[in-house]
């Protein structure tokens, strides 16, 4: 068997997978950070976008979307705590695309700074699905 870490993610709605991985990519608010097993504890807040899960002995990638929340590293464990995630299959693209749109919009109309801010967010989220999902399709 293959040198693994544990690995759970979870969201304020369920638990997203908990199982063995090989290695996980996950995209931390500085930049996207890899964790292989026996990688020092660390802990840092994660941003939207894809979280990339490589399953022991196989080729293929488990692919999460995320948006927000924490990532932990401990001897032998891993746990994302995310304030959305959806699995890869999940996604919607034109859910997505619209949601980009309606954003783009908004700041574009721009009525108040609270506004412009929450359609910022709303693209930054909407933009990171869509580029999860054109990841998804590359496997």
């Amino acid at each position: 068997m293959a040198n693994t870490v544990r690995v759970d993610v979870v969201s304020a709605e369920e638990e997203i997978f908990s199982g063995e991985a090989e290695f996980i990519a996950a995209p931390a608010s500085a930049g996207e950070v890899g964790v292989y097993p026996h990688h020092a504890p660390m802990i840092t807040t994660i941003k939207s976008g894809a979280l990339r899960i490589k399953l022991p002995d196989t080729k293929e990638e488990t692919l999460i979307f995320i948006s927000g929340g924490m990532l932990e590293v401990q001897p032998g464990l891993v746990t994302v705590l995310a304030d959305t995630a959806i699995r890869g299959h999940d996604l919607d693209e034109a859910k997505a695309i619209a949601a980009k749109e309606a954003a783009e919009e908004v700041m574009k109309n721009k009525a108040s700074d609270m506004d412009y801010a929450k359609a910022q967010a709303e693209l930054t989220e909407a933009v990171a699905q869509i580029q999860a999902i054109k990841r998804l399709r590359k496997q």
